[in-house]
C-alpha cells in the first residue's frame, strides 16, 4: 500500500549500496520563460528576492538533513533551478561549502550547477571551478532567433555557445548543453544547425528534449488561442531521429533516451535518478527520495525560510511506495538507459510480453538485459506500458 500526501517526514533510512546525492533547488529567475512550469519566481512575483535569506535557510535544511540521515557520504551534488547562476560565484561557492560542512563528499564527487548563458561569464566559470564544481549544464535550447523568441528565452543565439567555450576554457572537462526540439515553427534546418553548433563547442554532453506544453504557462495560452501550432508526434519522432543521427555521427552515444555524451561524459547525478539512487532535495519545492519514501518541500521561498527558522524541516508531504509502485518505477526508469533493464527484474508474465516487444522490433536482448532499439526509443513509454501489462 502507498500512503500519499501525508504531512511531515517519517524516519528515512537509506538503502545500503546505492549512491546518495544532494540536489539543491534555486527557485529564482530574472524572467520567466513562456514554456516553464518549474517552481521558480521572478523578483516581481515575490515582491523582491533576498538571496542571502534563502542561503541561510538552505544551510539550515542541510544541517537538519544530515542529522536526520546520519551524515551519509555524498557521491554527487547538483544545483538546479530556476537559474542557479543568478546567485553569482560567491553564493554558489557558499552552497557547496554548506554541503561540505554537513556531509562528507567522496574524493571524486561530481558537483554540477545549471546556468543560464546570459548570467555567466569567464570570471564566473573560473571561480566555480576553483571552488570545486566539476560540471556545468547550460540551457541552450536553440540557435534560431525565432525559436528562442517563441520560448521567451533572454539570451542571444550565440551566447550559449560562447558560454560553453568559456566553461571549457576555465577547466571544466564536463559541460552539457540542453536543447529543445519541437518548438512551434521550428524547421528541420534550424534544429540541424542548433545540434551542429552545440557539437562545435567541444562539449562532452548534450541533452535534447521534446517541448512539452504545460498547462498554465504562457506558451499553453498561445497554443490554446490558435496563435501557435505544436508539431504532431510523427514530426517529433523525425526530429528526435535527426538529433540522434547528427550526434552519433559526431562521436556521441546515447546513454539515456534524451541524453548523449562522449566517452566518460555521463552525468552521474542524473544516472542516480534513473538507476535506483537516493538523494536529498533541498530548497523550495525540491523532492527527495530514500528507501521507499519520496517527499517534497513547500514551494514558496518565504514559507520555506519561516519553517526552517522555527527549526522544522520544510517538508510539505511524503509518500511511501509499495512493492508494486517500486517495481513500476524500476521498469519505467531502467528501460530508458542504454545499459538496459535486467531480465531478472521482470516477472515471468512481463518476460513473455518482452518477447513480443522483441519480435515487434522495440527491444533487443543483450545478454541478460533488455535494451531499446532505435524504434523502441521513439516509443519508450509505450514499451513500458506493454511490459507492465
Amino acid at each position: 500500500m502507498t500512503s500519499r500526501w501525508q504531512p511531515g517526514l517519517p524516519d528515512v533510512r537509506l538503502t545500503p549500496g546505492r549512491p546518495f546525492g544532494i540536489y539543491v533547488h534555486v527557485p529564482f529567475c530574472a524572467t520567466r520563460c513562456g514554456y516553464c512550469d518549474f517552481n521558480t519566481y521572478t523578483p516581481a512575483e515575490l515582491g523582491g528576492v533576498d538571496l542571502d535569506a534563502w542561503l541561510v535557510a538552505l544551510q539550515r535544511e542541510l544541517e537538519l538533513a544530515a542529522a536526520r540521515l546520519g551524515g551519509p557520504t555524498v557521491h554527487t551534488v547538483f544545483v538546479g533551478g530556476g537559474t542557479p547562476s543568478v546567485l553569482g560565484a560567491q553564493r554558489l561557492g557558499a552552497v557547496l561549502a554548506a554541503v561540505r560542512a554537513c556531509f562528507t563528499l567522496v574524493p571524486d564527487a561530481e558537483v554540477t550547477t545549471e546556468a543560464n548563458p546570459e548570467s555567466t561569464s569567464p570570471q564566473l566559470f573560473a571561480a566555480l571551478r576553483s571552488t570545486g564544481y566539476t560540471r556545468i549544464s547550460l540551457g541552450m535550447q536553440s540557435v534560431a532567433p525565432r525559436v528562442l523568441a517563441t520560448l521567451d528565452r533572454a539570451h542571444s543565439p550565440g551566447r550559449a555557445l560562447d558560454a560553453a567555450r568559456e566553461a571549457r576554457a576555465a577547466g571544466f572537462d564536463h559541460v552539457n548543453l540542453d536543447l529543445i526540439y519541437g518548438t512551434p515553427g521550428e524547421t528541420d534546418e534550424e534544429l540541424r544547425c542548433s545540434v551542429d553548433a552545440a557539437v562545435g563547442t567541444g562539449v562532452d554532453h548534450l541533452s535534447a528534449y521534446a517541448l512539452t506544453v504545460e498547462n498554465g504557462t504562457a506558451l499553453a495560452r498561445r497554443v490554446r488561442s490558435g496563435e501557435l501550432t505544436v508539431p504532431d508526434d510523427d514530426v517529433l519522432a523525425l526530429r528526435y531521429e535527426l538529433v540522434d543521427a547528427r550526434l552519433s555521427a559526431a562521436g556521441f552515444h546515447w546513454y539515456e533516451v534524451s541524453n548523449w555524451c562522449r566517452p566518460g561524459g555521463q552525468c552521474r547525478h542524473n544516472l542516480g535518478y534513473w538507476d535506483g539512487g537516493q538523494w536529498w532535495g533541498a530548497g523550495p519545492g525540491a523532492h527527495g527520495y530514500a528507501g521507499a519514501i519520496r517527499w517534497w518541500n513547500v514551494k514558496n521561498p518565504r514559507t520555506y525560510a519561516q519553517l526552517l527558522a522555527a527549526g522544522e524541516l520544510p517538508v510539505a508531504g511524503f509518500e511511501r511506495l509499495g512493492a508494486g509502485e517500486l517495481h513500476t518505477e524500476d521498469v519505467l526508469l531502467g528501460i530508458r538507459l542504454r545499459r538496459g533493464l535486467a531480465l531478472a527484474r521482470l516477472t515471468e508474465p512481463e518476460r513473455q510480453r518482452a518477447r513480443v516487444a522483441i519480435a515487434d522490433g522495440l527491444l533487443i536482448a543483450e545478454g541478460d538485459r533488455l535494451v531499446l532499439t532505435d524504434r523502441g526509443r521513439l516509443l519508450a513509454d509505450a514499451v513500458v506500458r506493454s511490459l507492465l501489462g
